[in-house]
């Protein structure tokens, strides 16, 4: 690499690091260098670059977002954590029965169980995100019914009162989500607050919950607090979780499943 091109390269990759911690809300140094295919000393260096212009702030093994209100960036979380989402979505979609009707919020973890569903007789998927419809629209046996409401063009999802007003037309047996974090003691959270009530609605219109998070999710918490534990039904999640946070999450009443 020539000293001419160093500069451009450098920030390009500050740029992604930038990205992933708002993202996430946190970065730890092992994984960001995984991603970024770069030494850790490199995304060392970054970060201190980037906490010297006031971007974010270093803490023990990574970086935070020094914003409480952290905007969720689509490129980077579909390719972190890919493998494990892989097998959430799978064990996910073992939970939905034929001739159920199932909401399925969007993100790249849910999104991750649709390729599972097209063995699925007499489903109904309700949602309010197109990225969900136009996965689900390659089955021609999954009715689907779309919530309409005002997009959200950063996540192509439909968001606002239409969304929620629709929900009380429908019997739904299951509601599929992610989240930004999910805290024993805190419950679901996520990072939007102008989302929130939307949210709160989708996730809440079903008895049974099923939460797909990969173990980064766990014990992380957003500003925007969504559902409590004991609102859900199954957490399903990788087998790099915490088993000690697993069995808080037990002992609140939530089934959970590793895979």
């Amino acid at each position: 690499m020539s000293p001419a091109t160093e500069p451009v390269l450098g920030v390009k990759r500050q740029r992604e690091l930038l990205n992933y911690i708002r993202a996430y809300g946190v970065g730890s140094v092992s994984e960001m260098s995984r991603l970024l295919g770069v030494s850790t000393s490199t995304v060392r260096r970054d970060l201190n670059e980037l906490q010297d212009r006031g971007f974010i702030e270093r803490v023990h093994g990574g970086a935070t977002h020094v914003s409480d209100d952290v905007e969720p960036l689509r490129p980077l979380r579909e390719i972190a954590f890919a493998d494990e989402k892989r097998r959430i979505g799978q064990a996910a979609a073992r939970h939905v029965a034929d001739n159920s009707t199932v909401l399925i919020t969007g993100g790249t973890t849910t999104e991750a169980m649709l390729p599972f569903l097209g063995t699925v007789s007499g489903l109904t998927v309700l949602t309010n995100s197109l990225n969900v419809v136009n996965r689900v629209s390659q089955y021609s046996d999954i009715a689907i019914i779309v919530l309409g409401g005002v997009l959200r063009r950063q996540e192509m999802s439909l968001l606002g009162h239409l969304t929620i007003a629709g929900l009380d037309e429908f019997g739904i047996d299951q509601v599929f989500t992610g989240a930004f974090g999910f805290d024993p003691e805190i419950g679901v959270t996520g990072t939007n607050l102008s989302e929130t009530q939307t949210d709160r609605s989708l996730i809440s219109s079903a008895r049974a919950l099923v939460l797909l998070a990969d173990h980064s999710k766990l014990s992380q918490r957003g500003p925007a607090r969504l559902v409590p534990t004991s609102a859900v039904t199954t957490l399903v999640t990788d087998e790099d979780a915490d088993d000690e946070v697993l069995e808080r999450f037990r002992a609140a009443g939530v089934t959970v499943e590793t895979c």
